[in-house]
């Protein structure tokens, strides 16, 4: 009896996450590239796969309380078919009980064998019958292993996020971290209007609302197989989220300056300033990675940009011919993403304490090095993606007493309207919980002339 295809794509990209460490959206992505489907299917891979990996610690959980064989011992193949069916018996309420059962066993056959299979059928229809009755640890006994299981979250960091933002916060961003994110668009305005794509893609079945807080944001309903669009194919958006928008948006370049983008691939914000810049002047977007280098200069052409130079270029190491020429300079730096669980949810599976104290190691060695190309009077922007303080305010201000040629600059002017009251002076902090965008933290300081 043959396998449904879309449930077996899905296990094999959830097969190399969980057990290659590969990272969930190229593993996903390799996969919908080298088959063609439908639409509709498409849709269903992408919510089996980030589904039960954003899932995985309360599924276990689950899996554990109705197996009678611990996880441990449980083939890798078998315990991922069991992640698989427990998410679509939990979580997918259009998908029938029967169904999620019978084709997990067909999956069990072909990957296990029949003892396999047995015990695949027998763990899930006790889960589907049982699933009113499940019961998760005591919440006033231990509230981070509670927070932990009810939204599948490594106990560690719901410890570490309860002692920085309290346990009301901390439950508000987890279930936040669970949903799924929007997704927007940045319109480029050197080719097109925000009210010209917009109706374009309505033409195209496409459903676009303006964005949450960004100007040039638009968010897609719908957005399918976007990337065969003509207005994409033409350059008139780029996909972006609105805080990423932020970073370029507070590093305010101006026509014709030098800006340098040191840790610039895919090129993203690159583009974003070369589209605030109207396309004049100069922007050296780096990155460590020779092959990265491809992605912002195809970014680039797709948009119609002609004033990025794209190189490679080891962002910790200072280059002498670049001291004191920018106006700008652009560090968006490497990090622990906690702030875009929502969109990587293998993020929170795969990074440790250690991470965080080896990133900040590196963050300020790149920030460092990077101010050095700063001109008097120029800014610099500092911007991560995760809401690590010691990533953020903590490395900021530590750069700062070791740079006293520089101080935090604001920029409240810049900001749009909805986000002014979240800045401080010369940073802000989002949060997916409370701004409904992703969790990001941009700062600006300037170099005294």
């Amino acid at each position: 009896m043959a396998t449904d295809l879309p449930r077996e794509i899905a296990l094999k990209t959830i097969y190399d996450i969980n057990e290659k460490g590969a990272y969930s959206n190229i593993a996903l992505n390799k996969q919908l590239m080298s088959n063609a489907f439908k639409d509709v299917d498409r849709a269903f891979i992408t919510d089996l796969v980030y589904g039960t990996i954003k899932w995985k610690l309360t599924i276990d959980y689950i899996i554990s309380s109705f197996s009678s064989i611990k996880l441990k011992k449980i083939s890798p193949w078998i315990i991922n078919i069991l992640r698989l069916g427990v998410y679509q018996i939990l979580y997918m309420d259009r998908i029938p009980e029967s169904a999620a059962c019978n084709e997990s066993v067909k999956l069990a056959k072909k990957f296990g064998h029949a003892a396999s299979s047995s015990f695949v059928n027998g763990v899930l229809r006790n889960v589907a019958r049982n699933k009113s009755s499940i019961t998760y640890p005591d919440k006033e006994k231990n509230p981070a292993m509670y927070l932990s299981v009810k939204y599948s979250h490594p106990e560690w960091l719901v410890e570490r996020w309860i002692s920085d933002f309290g346990f009301d916060f901390t439950e508000g961003l987890l279930a936040s971290n669970n949903e799924v994110p929007d997704f927007t668009v940045r319109v480029n305005t050197l080719k097109t209007s925000k009210e010209d794509l917009m109706a374009d893609l309505s033409k195209n079945g496409i459903q676009a609302i303006e964005g949450k807080a960004v100007e040039e944001a638009i968010i897609l309903r719908n957005p399918g197989s976007f990337l065969n669009l003509s207005s994409y194919k033409l350059g008139h958006f780029q996909v972006q989220d609105e805080s990423s928008m932020l970073s370029a948006i507070i590093l305010d370049p101006k026509p014709g300056q030098l800006v340098i983008d040191v840790c610039s691939a895919p090129g993203g914000k690159a583009t974003h300033m070369a589209q605030i810049m109207k396309n004049k002047g100069q922007i050296i977007a780096r990155d460590v990675h020779e092959h990265k280098i491809d992605l912002i200069n195809e970014a680039a052409k797709r948009l119609g940009i002609s004033i990025i130079k794209a190189e490679v270029h080891d962002a910790t190491l200072v280059d002498e011919s670049l001291l004191e020429k920018a106006d700008r300079v652009l560090v968006d730096a490497p990090c622990t993403g906690y702030g875009i669980i929502r969109k990587k949810p293998d993020i929170k599976w795969t990074r440790t304490m250690t991470d965080i104290k080896e990133i900040t190691d590196l963050q300020f060695k790149i920030l460092s090095a990077a101010s050095k190309y700063v001109k008097p009077g120029g800014s610099i922007v500092y911007s991560t993606c995760t809401i690590e303080k010691e990533e953020n305010r903590d490395l900021v201000e530590r750069f700062l007493a070791h740079n006293k040629d520089f101080e935090f600059e604001e920029f409240d002017e810049l900001l749009p309207g909805v986000l002014k009251e979240y800045s401080g002076k010369g940073y802000i902090e989002l949060y997916p919980n409370i701004n409904r965008i992703d969790g990001f933290f941009i700062a600006k300081m300037k170099k005294r002339g």
